[in-house]
């Protein structure tokens, strides 16, 4: 089901402790995946990624990706907005999960090292998106990718897109997110930026 990019290894700067600490939880049998998103918003597709990921781990780490980004277009929901959707669209689940905001950075070299500094350790990292890949892979971490789930409708700018025009959102995420939604105005204020976002176009 997974690809898996290059294994484990020693890395500089801190890397030997890092990998200490992996080969200790693979000694005590447990397993942490990272998996990171924008989650704008968190849909059924990223349910479904959960679902795949977690046959793999025993907990994950869900890192909020521009988490210092809201009330834009494409960035129309706040992190801590974004972390209720994901835990309450979670609960049910027999995955222990964290999510875990993680700012922008510009620095593509360094970005690896800025997110395991937001973030609790992890084993493996899950992602899709090629540049992410790669940046994982040269900073010598087990990256794994997968087949994205009805990928032409579930992702997070056909789940906006809809939600501007008064279309069926609501049928491609899970119901806690249409909760959270409900609960901060959240349609009202897509709509509104994206009224002022094309007013200088």
């Amino acid at each position: 089901m997974w690809e898996s990019g290059t294994s484990d290894a020693e890395l500089a700067d801190g890397g030997e402790l890092a990998t200490l600490k992996r080969r200790a939880r693979a000694v005590s049998g447990m397993t942490r995946g990272f998996y990171i998103g924008r989650f704008q918003p968190f849909h059924n597709g990223h349910r479904s990624m959960v679902e795949r990921i977690a046959e793999d781990v025993d907990e994950l780490v869900l890192g909020i990706g521009s988490a210092d980004d809201s009330h834009t277009i494409r960035n129309p929901f706040t992190a801590g907005e974004r972390i209720m959707m994901i835990t309450k669209s979670l609960v049910d689940f027999d995955l222990v999960t964290y999510a875990v905001p993680i700012e922008d950075l510009e620095r593509n070299s360094v970005w690896v090292s800025h997110v395991q500094s937001m973030s609790p350790d992890f084993d493996i990292a899950y992602s899709n998106n090629p540049l992410v890949i790669q940046l994982f892979r040269e900073a010598g971490i087990d990256i794994r990718q997968s087949p994205m789930f009805n990928r032409d409708v579930l992702e997070g700018s056909e789940v906006r897109e809809r939600m501007i025009n008064d279309g069926d959102w609501e049928s491609l995420v899970p119901e806690a997110v249409v909760e959270v939604v409900d609960e901060i105005g959240g349609i009202e204020r897509i709509q509104m930026v994206s009224g002022s976002d094309s007013n200088g176009e």
